[in-house]
């Protein structure tokens, strides 16, 4: 089910489409925005084992995990990632973190490796062309005033046909009762005119909400001041409302090819070729009907 983009967040209502804007360039993996959207939303703890994937302990989106944080390591020099580009300037940020010495900033030039790390709070799209709409046989999945998608657990009969729909592989069961859980773009938050906890909590503004047609003009603005400083490998990701799946309702900027972060590259929402694949079932059960009703005439004719 597909919104108007030029209708806002929901036809017939001036509400603007709301949405996230995620610039992973500013993102210091400090997963704020992780503990802020299981604090709020009361989301169990997805399990506190080590994974041996750097500190990315919990691995990827599921329905105890709304909010993801990816730590990629990479062989690949840091380049010119000054954070501040494009922002105003002034004294830095006292984030409250301990100080302490880089690597590699002991050592001279010829002996320190290539290295950067890239990080990226991930979430779910809710996409303009959303499949998990599509394919819920109860309502439970339904567009908000603000052209979210949310799920109604008291709704979900743990049917499970929106969890292979999704493109991005964000929508998931719980094992515990069955039915599905996602994020939600804080609903109740919005409602009382506040911001989604995980913005509330980033101490960067990597994740940043508000009108969506803003947050595009920002962050094309924000690849353009990345580019004259150097960072040639930014561009948006979801952006783009001619893409396979009209557009996410969550997009971001990336420094790298979408697979490095575990994004597809070319996301289509999978009930593209429903209307074809019926029409399809239609010819052919028409054509096997009008195969039979010839054989049973000629039968009778003889």
């Amino acid at each position: 089910m597909a919104i108007d983009e030029e209708a806002g967040g929901q036809p017939g209502t001036d509400q603007p489409r709301m949405g996230f804007f995620t610039d992973t360039s500013v993102c210091i993996g400090c997963k704020a925005c992780e503990v802020a959207c299981k604090e709020w939303n009361m989301i169990p703890e997805d399990g506190l084992d080590f994974t041996a994937m750097s500190f990315d302990n919990s691995g990827g989106l599921g329905a105890d995990t709304w909010r993801h944080v990816a730590f990629v390591e990479q062989r690949e020099p840091l380049g010119y990632q000054e954070t501040g580009v494009g922002r105003p300037e002034g004294e830095p940020v006292d984030l409250g973190m301990p100080s302490f010495e880089r690597p590699g900033d002991s050592t001279g030039a010829d002996e320190r490796g290539e290295f950067r790390w890239l990080m990226s709070s991930d979430v779910c799209k809710h996409c303009t062309s959303a499949a998990c709409l599509d394919v819920c046989p109860t309502g439970a999945l339904f567009r908000t005033e603000y052209g979210t998608v949310v799920v109604q657990e008291d709704i979900c009969n743990g049917c499970g046909y929106c969890v292979p729909a999704c493109p991005y592989g964000v929508i998931d069961k719980r094992a515990d009762d069955g039915r599905v859980w996602k994020c939600t773009l804080c609903y109740d938050r919005l409602g009382d005119g506040l911001e989604p906890a995980c913005a509330k909590a980033c101490p960067t503004d990597s994740i940043q909400f508000g009108n969506l047609d803003e947050l595009r003009e920002r962050a094309n603005e924000r690849v353009r001041d990345l580019h004259d400083a150097g960072v040639s490998s930014a561009r948006l990701y979801g952006d783009d409302p001619q893409d396979g799946v009209g557009g996410a309702g969550a997009f971001f900027l990336l420094l790298d090819e979408p697979e490095v972060y575990g994004l597809p590259p070319d996301p289509v929402v999978t009930t593209r070729d429903l209307p074809s694949m019926w029409r399809y079932a239609g010819i052919a059960a028409a054509t096997l009907l009008a195969g039979v009703s010839a054989t049973f005439l000629g039968r009778r004719r003889r």
